[in-house]
């Protein structure tokens, strides 16, 4: 049986996101975990705004395509998402959105086929990002993505980092790790299946 291959990924391009360095932990966690972890940065995939007459004049932007692959390649997903008005993030929105479109022969559908994904946000306010995780959980579901119920938020997470970017509460470590095991075990299970 192989490793599960798991990437992992922030709806932010902001170089001090809270949410990249909640990826960074998270990611740690699915290694820990005995999987595959593959980070990503969205800002090495940037890609227009997605528009239907843009996509019709010139195809999928190359970013698209190469980020396509990468999705494909992998078993499962981890998306940290920033919330932004009560949603997830543009950035996110647009990403999700160009992998779903058809390219030629293929399905935009295909790279989402058979994934299973962990949602996990920070913020620093107090539910922090609760509220986006919900439509990411709709968007994702669309795509017949099997989201875990257990997901992970980050209140005050402009507090919660040390120095070296790990976080000061083990409790939080504790539970970020326990979904990182949850997403191993039941991509495991599935590629059993």
């Amino acid at each position: 049986m192989a490793t599960p291959k798991i990437l992992v990924f922030a709806g932010s391009a902001r170089s001090e996101s809270l949410n990249k360095k909640l990826a960074h932990v998270a990611a740690n966690a699915v290694r820990d975990a005995g999987a595959e972890a593959t980070f990503i940065d969205l800002e090495d995939y940037p890609m227009p705004v997605y528009h239907g007459d843009l996509e019709e004049k010139s195809g999928l932007p190359e970013n698209c395509r190469r980020l396509k692959q990468v999705f494909l390649e992998h078993d499962a997903l981890l998306l940290v998402s920033p919330e932004n008005n009560a949603s997830v993030s543009a950035l996110m929105k647009n990403t999700l959105d160009w992998i779903s479109r058809q390219d030629g022969e293929q399905s935009g559908l295909l790279p989402y086929k058979g994934k299973v994904a962990a949602l996990m946000a920070a913020s620093p306010g107090g539910f922090g990002g609760l509220r986006g995780l919900v439509h990411l959980r709709q968007i994702l579901q669309n795509f017949n993505v099997l989201v875990l119920s257990e997901q992970f938020v980050l209140p005050r997470a402009h507090e919660a980092f040390s120095e070296n970017n790990v976080l000061k509460d083990t409790k939080q470590s504790v539970a970020i790790s326990a979904l990182a095991q949850r997403l191993v075990a039941v991509t495991t299970k599935i590629q059993l299946s």
